[in-house]
């Protein structure tokens, strides 16, 4: 028998505004693997997005239809087989409906902490374990939630659930490759008491157990897995556990961070769905001009820069912190700077509305970009809050950005039907290409960088005296050198909003994004 041992840190509270999360880890708690070939365990990696439940809350809030009733895509998101003679179904309705009702003050959240997943080899069937702290709120009837950071891909699941915790203790589950979230529906049980629920999973086909281990654990022993765990409870049963406010987080942090979560839901609606097969590449590992802080004190001639400038911006969080929350950012633009900034979001917000409605990116893209002009709204008239300016710059960083994209699209759009034409043979011009970068808070967490690629026969496309030169003289048949490639010639910036429990810093990566092509 194997003893690995782990160290934990005791008990920590992360209190958000509209909810309070416990997290309880024993001191010296190990981690011991059986070497019984018939079970093997898995060590939880807990889930660290930094809008993790704000995610979960804005997709209850969006699951219910302009009728009130449940739509389809919501009950594919939480893996609800179907709307008739469901209790899932039902319940999940309920906490759409509370989280309407009530801006998501009428939901609590409690975290199950220390989450073992074992498999036994010869029925199939896999058992999760999760560590629940003492609290009040488990005299309440729970609501499960397996949440994972993406939706799933795949083929169509159907899997059964049974635990005594559970009520029913035995409840049917439908995964798609739309599906996020798995809803389960508890049952009430003891406060004062740190409890341990067992709940086995597996399929109705055998066929399929490798299908849903790769989905819960990962397809490889060991492996850490993207599935979290959390326990909602609703706030209308007369608990007086409610937490609607925490002392030393203001109402500013509250926006600021409900902002920042909205702008990552907004990019991933917003811009052109790009799957890269590579694998994430760290911006850490490019070459950057020195940081600079974006703040009460940064310079006018910096912020203008900044504002008139559209390259595109990555924004990013490096330390996923809880800690986060409690800092938000400021401007203090002067009045013509803040003025020019005003008018410039103004303007293309209008012009992202429009992309929205020729690109059919659909109606929520829409709703987010609503949402975020509400909370970045600058005044016409009197002085604008630091906050208030700190998020407008932010969005406008943002919608450049998305503009910068579409823009591009169309350019190497029109560049390929150009090049269909017969009279035009395969010459050096831009071609699109996409790489993944590391995972990050806000996004986006891909890079249009471009590349180059084509013909660099005579005539030469954008080429200096050098490739000429060059040209003339391997075509003399006498040469050994290399012929005229194309290339880049000319780049655009990536620029980089780091968001930290210390502030905001922008640094600049030059020569990233791939802009004209040439023969050299």
């Amino acid at each position: 028998m194997l003893v690995v041992n782990l160290f934990y840190g005791g008990v920590l509270m992360l209190c958000w505004t509209w909810l309070c999360v416990a997290l309880h880890v024993p001191h010296g708690q190990q981690l011991i693997q059986d070497h019984n070939p018939t079970v093997t365990v898995f060590h939880h990696s807990p889930h660290s997005a930094l809008c993790y439940e704000d995610d979960i809350f804005t997709a209850l809030h969006e699951g219910v239809g302009s009728g009130g009733e449940l739509t389809n895509s919501s009950l594919t998101l939480f893996g609800v087989c179907a709307a008739s003679d469901d209790s899932s179904a039902s319940v999940l309705s309920e906490l759409a409906k509370e989280t309407s009702r009530n801006q998501r003050n009428g939901l609590e959240v409690l975290h199950p902490t220390g989450v073992l997943v074992a498999e036994e080899n010869d029925s199939g069937i896999l058992e999760l374990t999760f560590d629940l702290p003492s609290s009040p709120l488990l005299e309440l009837s729970p609501v499960l939630l397996l949440t994972f950071e993406r939706q799933l891909k795949g083929g169509n699941l159907d899997v059964t659930f049974t635990s005594p915790s559970l009520q029913p203790h035995t409840q049917s589950v439908c995964i798609s490759g739309e599906t996020q979230h798995i809803l389960l529906t508890g049952k009430a049980s003891e406060a004062n008491v740190c409890q341990k629920w067992r709940i086995s999973a597996e399929t109705k086909t055998p066929d399929m157990k490798k299908s849903l281990k790769g989905i819960l654990i990962g397809e490889k022993s060991g492996s850490n897995i993207s599935m979290t765990p959390l326990l909602l409870f609703s706030g209308r049963t007369g608990t007086e556990t409610r937490h609607t406010h925490v002392s030393g987080l203001s109402l500013a942090s509250s926006q600021t961070f409900s902002f920042l979560c909205e702008l990552r839901r907004f990019l991933g609606d917003v811009l052109p769905k790009e799957h890269p097969k590579s694998p994430p590449l760290q911006l850490d590992s490019l070459k950057s001009m020195p940081p600079l802080s974006l703040g009460l004190s940064s310079s006018e001639t910096l912020l203008a820069g900044l504002i008139n400038s559209s390259s595109p911006t990555v924004f990013s969080f490096t330390r996923l912190s809880s800690t986060f929350p409690v800092h938000h950012g400021q401007l203090a633009l002067p009045h013509e700077l803040l003025e020019e900034l005003r008018q410039r979001l103004e303007q293309i917000v209008m012009q992202i509305m429009g992309v929205i409605r020729e690109e059919e990116v659909g109606h929520r893209a829409a709703r987010r970009l609503e949402r975020l002009r509400e909370l970045s709204v600058l005044p016409k008239k009197g002085p604008a809050a630091g906050e208030s300016q700190y998020r407008a710059f932010l969005l406008l960083k943002a919608l450049q950005t998305v503009a910068h994209t579409y823009d591009l699209q169309n350019r190497l759009r029109a560049s390929r039907e150009g090049r269909n034409t017969p009279t035009r043979d395969y010459v050096c011009g831009l071609s699109s290409l996409t790489v993944s970068l590391k995972r990050h808070v806000v996004g986006p967490d891909t890079a249009t960088i471009n590349n180059c690629r084509g013909s660099c026969a005579f005539p030469l496309v954008n080429a200096n005296n050098h490739a000429v030169l060059l040209n003339t003289h391997t075509e003399s048949g006498t040469a050994e050198e290399r012929a005229p490639c194309c290339v880049p010639v000319a780049y655009d910036p990536l620029e980089v909003v780091n968001l930290n429990e210390h502030g905001t810093y922008l640094s600049v990566k030059p020569d990233v994004v791939a802009k004209e092509c040439g023969c050299r």
